[in-house]
């Protein structure tokens, strides 16, 4: 029983001292974990009674970093992974107010739409403001282009504009560019990408909401219609505009290759965040999900483009590993996206780095120095994973140097290190890529289930014929084009790669017919936008 109590009074110690590093500024969260890895704490552990080494090799502490963080996702893992979130996709379709949101947009582009169309894309850091030229689908090169672009930087003197302050300035941006040379139209129609929360009352209109990010553009604007108030600022200006269509990034990605690929029905995001939007029937929700809206909106849409809210979803059925469950617990928002936190690039260097901190204090790893750096949270980014895995060379000629400046250390990292390093980045970046796979392989699923549900029920005498026609090509969809965008599955090395092996794997195995394809979506958010547009028009005319 000695050892025990000595153990037991080692952690009574280290409390102790875990409450005076709070007092001194450090978390506590931040000292428990240096006394559950360090050293000096687990220089022992007790089996049966006997005292042990835990000091371990870097090949075991890898392999057991194999075992947590793909075992997982091997063999069946990722089927019922998938089986579990589809049924949380499928409840959230009834009640869930903050995700599965159908948007207004249920038009899906013929590829017909021609003409130029003015679209704004606001995000966290730019405003473009850009003319975008639709060809038709059938043309021969391009068949959607920017003819013209201007981008502005959004500084943090511009974020701290307040109200109407920064849609002037909006405005005023807008201005200058279609100055350049006149565009036609009374008023001038235009679309958006708003990449901040809207309630949305319309295709063209919305609520303004929190925008966070530093923003104080909704200050004493809360709840105003988005479409009026950018008409008011741009009326100052000399402008006559209206807002035809307002979509957010997924959507916007979904649209902009709808345009080109028919066949197009997701619009996924991978950067720092991550989201997805699908096009799935109306049926699918209950009439609660779409708040207020008039009846002449159920009378023209068989369909909708729905803002998913990825990162949400995830909870209780993650194989999350212990480094996760680190990092969920120092968050400020714990257990509010936990999917996010094993997909996206935001977290992706976070879960390594505190992998990294247990392997340097259990395996002598960089010389067992903990370089500075890496004791703040969030300080090994995605960037540097993405170097370490993209350097071929066997001694690391580029990846070496370029750690040790952005973390040095009073011992220099070796080849052997950065051999282990990217071996942690790759687990965390395939796993990554796997869960994201079973998320569209789950949405597509879902959507093969819910089609099939609409055309079954379909009541033929009260069902319009343009309904039963929309319904039976969408249940026949032979392939289904998954637009993407996003740093991570753009640039990250072989990710893009990995998820369509395992998207392809699990689609092989599916009782439903069909394929599903990675495509990108280069300027996603300003033609995205654009299509909107023309969509909305094309319908006014084709109404009129």
């Amino acid at each position: 029983m000695q050892p025990l109590t000595s153990a037991m009074t080692s952690v009574r110690k280290t409390l102790l001292a875990a409450f005076k590093t709070l007092l001194r500024g450090r978390s506590f969260l931040q000292a428990l974990f240096s006394f559950w890895v360090s050293p000096a704490t687990i220089k022992e552990q007790y089996a049966n009674g006997t005292a042990i080494s835990s000091r371990r090799s870097m090949d075991d502490f890898l392999k057991e970093a194999e075992e947590l963080l793909l075992g997982p996702v091997d063999g069946d893992g990722l089927r019922r992974f998938s089986k579990q979130l589809k049924l949380q996709f499928r409840e959230r379709l009834g009640t869930h107010a903050e995700s599965m949101l159908p948007s207004y947009s249920h038009l899906l582009p013929s590829g017909k739409e021609k003409g130029q169309y003015v679209a704004l894309d606001v995000g966290g850091s730019t405003l473009r403001v850009a003319l975008v030229a639709l060809r038709g689908r059938e043309a021969s090169g391009e068949k959607a282009d920017i003819v013209r672009m201007s981008t502005f930087k959004i500084t943090p003197e511009i974020k701290k504009l307040e109200g109407m302050s920064f849609f002037d300035w909006m405005a005023a941006r807008i201005s200058e560019v279609i100055q350049q040379k006149p565009i036609t139209g009374n008023p001038i129609p235009m679309g958006l990408a708003w990449s901040f929360p809207v309630e949305q009352t319309s295709l063209g209109g919305g609520r303004l909401l929190g925008m966070g990010k530093g923003f104080l553009a909704t200050s004493g604007l809360m709840g105003q219609d988005l479409g009026e108030v950018l008409k008011l600022a741009c009326k100052k200006h000399g402008l006559d505009v209206e807002l035809g269509a307002i979509v957010n990034d997924g959507s916007a990605t979904l649209l902009s290759q709808a345009y080109v690929h028919a066949s197009t029905r997701f619009g996924l995001i991978l950067g720092t965040g991550t989201n997805i939007a699908v096009h799935l029937p109306v049926s699918a929700f209950s009439r609660a999900k779409f708040g207020n809206r008039p009846e002449s909106w159920f009378d023209s849409a068989s369909h909708v483009i729905v803002n998913t809210e990825l990162g949400m979803f995830g909870k209780d059925v993650l194989p999350v590993s212990r480094w996760d469950r680190l990092l969920n617990a120092a968050h400020p928002l714990p257990d509010f996206q936990p999917l996010e936190q094993l997909l996206s690039g935001y977290y992706l260097g976070e879960v390594v780095r505190y992998a990294l901190v247990e392997a340097i204090q259990t395996t002598g790893l960089l010389g067992g120095i903990l370089p500075p750096s890496l004791e703040n949270v969030y300080s090994l980014d995605t960037e540097t994973l993405s170097r370490i895995e993209a350097d071929p060379s066997p001694t690391f000629d580029t990846a070496l140097p370029y750690f040790a400046t952005m973390h040095p250390s009073t011992v220099k990292p070796t080849v052997a290190d950065m051999a282990a390093i990217r071996t942690l980045a790759s687990h965390v970046s395939r796993r990554s890529s796997a869960l994201l796979a079973a998320s569209v392989f789950a949405l597509w699923e879902l959507r093969h289930e819910t089609e099939a549900e609409y055309t079954q029920s379909m009541p033929s005498a009260n069902t319009k014929v343009q309904f039963v026609v929309e319904a039976e090509a969408e249940h026949a969809l032979p392939r289904t084009k998954v637009a993407f965008n996003g740093s991570v599955i753009e640039r990250y090395p072989q990710y893009r790669e990995n998820c369509q092996q395992y998207i392809d794997s699990l689609v092989s195995e599916s009782p439903h017919p069909g394929a599903v394809d990675l495509v990108p979506a280069l300027e996603s958010s300003i033609l995205g936008a654009a299509v909107a547009l023309a969509c909305v028009s094309d319908e006014k005319v084709l109404d009129a």
